[in-house]
Order: C-alpha cells, then structure tokens, then sequence
C-alpha cells in the first residue's frame, strides 16, 4: 500500500461526494440521512478551506481512497484554538491504516496551524472511530446516549479529546491560518 497524503482540491469533490454518500447512506458516523450533492459538498470545502482549516487527501494509485478536515467546534469567538475532526475512507480504504495516516497529518496540521485541542465527535459510538483516535492518543471525553435515530435504531455519540502543542498549558499565540 503507498498512500500520498496532499492537501484536498475543488478537483476531489467528486471523489469526495461519492465517499461521503456511502457512509450517509451506509454508516452511522454522519448522522445526515440523505447525501449532499456535490454543489452542497464544493460548499463545504470552501468554507471550511477559507476559514483556515486544513483539508487532506489520501491517494492510492491516481485514486483518492480517503479525506479528512478539521472544523470550527462552535463560531463563538472563545473556541476558536478548538477544532473538530472528520475522516471519511472508501469502503476498501478502511482497515488498512488510511484513517490513521490521514488523522495523524491532520493533527500535525493542526498543530502547526496553532491550534491548541482538537475533538472527534463520533457518530453511532463507532469502535473503528473510536479505536482510530485511541491510536492517535485521543482520550474519551464524554458519551451522549440515544442522541441520533437512523437504519432503524437509536445511536450513541462519543466525544475524545487530543490536546494539540502546549494544548492549555501557556496562553495561545495568535493562529496562523
């Protein structure tokens, strides 16, 4: 397997739709239940690639098997060292380590960027999501119960943490974003 990380362009939206459809129509970590179009997704990458926040490709062979980009948490002002993650991989990029190169580069990003925590919300309580972040030394942080309905049952949704850098150990230097 030889996975070329790269920052993600307006050129992997469809690649990126049709990854993001399957786990929609098919997972439980995105509790959307119907899959944006590629409008909607070119949408999203632009707001969150002009709010300063990094967005990864992963290529196998000329083929993008797996993305991640990292968030706003929350808008309010005082949030704005946190950051959200999301990795999504295609159905034969999982397992075989893809997610792990990709949140690895997104928290080195991140760090650089001046970010001081990043936090992974984990829709259905996934423990392949879950075993992921503990990879990366994330730690659970909390654990809502019954908080999103979807293929027919309620699911759970798991909070971790990372503290990223000095994380809240000295006061923030100003983003470089």
């Amino acid at each position: 397997m030889t996975i070329t990380l790269r920052p993600a362009t307006p050129g992997d939206i469809a690649a990126i739709t049709e990854i993001y459809a399957e786990s929609v129509l098919n997972g439980v970590a995105s509790y959307e239940l119907d899959p944006p179009d590629r409008a909607e997704m070119e949408r999203r990458m632009e707001t969150i690639t002009a709010g300063g926040y990094p967005y990864l490709a992963a290529i196998e062979d000329g083929a993008l098997v797996g993305y991640a980009y990292a968030s706003a948490f929350r808008t309010r002002p005082a949030y704005r060292f946190l950051v959200e993650n999301s990795v999504y991989l295609s159905p034969l990029a999982r397992g075989r380590g893809v997610g792990k190169l990709l949140l690895a580069a997104l928290v080195r990003e991140c760090e650089q960027r001046g970010f001081r925590q990043m936090v992974a919300v984990i829709g259905g309580a996934s423990p392949a999501s879950v075993a992921l972040h503990k990879a990366i030394g994330f730690s659970e942080a909390g654990r809502l119960t019954g908080t999103g309905f979807k293929h027919g049952r309620w699911l759970d949704t798991v909070f971790m943490q990372l503290s990223l850098g000095e994380g809240n150990t000295s006061d923030p230097l100003p983003l470089s974003v």
